[in-house]
């Protein structure tokens, strides 16, 4: 059961960084200035339901999509980690946080009704990373139980996205600049980690390496005997 609960805060852990609720308030303040309080309430609670369905879909559905495609487990650990990778360290490098939309999307879904589909599930709140992110861990569920922890983990992060944004719409003086540039920091630094764990774990599970002896006797082994008939 601790290894369950060890699992269930790598999740929780994992896909909180990488979908970093508190990059996408600056982004959902903007495509919401014309709406009132309550409106931006209702339309982050709708935005964290869409995507929280979203990624429950893909944690149960995307390694049976993987499998079909024929992608090993260590092909999608090692590429999913430098994905993420790249983006933590985007994350740590950059000065100032990204609102993830250009101008022309932000102006898009100014104009639209209702913005809690796109571009507020998707992609802030859901996009690639976090996709790749829950197809990872889902590879690496031991057993129903670590896979219940991680479907289970969803609606944890997706609690904790709408309580921030929610807290956001109402307009809270303690989310300064400053401290979001602190905040996305923090974030990109553990989702390094976590990335860099990822690539570990796939290199670790390449046949020359996990089975090295197995390798080594496969070399040594005398080459299969010849016979040349006679005329």
């Amino acid at each position: 059961m601790s290894s369950s609960i060890e699992f269930l805060l790598l999740s929780v852990v994992s896909l909180f960084a990488i979908i970093n609720p508190f990059s996408t308030v600056p982004a959902f303040l903007a495509i919401t200035t014309d709406d009132s309080k309550a409106e931006r309430i209702a339309m982050a609670r709708r935005g964290c339901i869409v995507a929280g369905i979203i990624l429950a879909v893909m944690a149960v559905a995307g390694q049976w999509i993987f499998t079909l495609l024929g992608i090993t487990l260590p092909a999608l650990q090692i590429a999913g980690g430098i994905v993420l990778f790249a983006i933590g360290f985007e994350m740590l490098r950059a000065p100032e946080p990204q609102t993830r939309l250009n101008p022309a999307e932000k102006a898009v879904a100014q104009e639209k009704d209702d913005i809690a589909i796109s571009p507020l599930a998707i992609p802030l709140l859901c996009g690639p990373g976090a996709i790749s992110t829950v197809i990872i861990l889902q590879t690496q569920a031991a057993g129903l139980w670590e896979m219940l922890w991680l479907l289970g983990s969803v609606p944890i992060v997706y609690l904790a996205c709408f309580l921030i944004l929610r807290i956001s719409a109402s307009g809270s003086r303690w989310l300064t600049p400053i401290v979001l540039r602190v905040l996305r920091r923090f974030m990109g630094l553990l989702f390094v980690i976590i990335a860099a764990q990822f690539v570990i774990n796939g290199i670790s599970e390449l046949p020359f390496i996990a089975h090295p002896h197995n390798m080594d006797d496969a070399l040594l082994a005398e080459p299969p005997s010849v016979t040349i008939p006679s005329d």
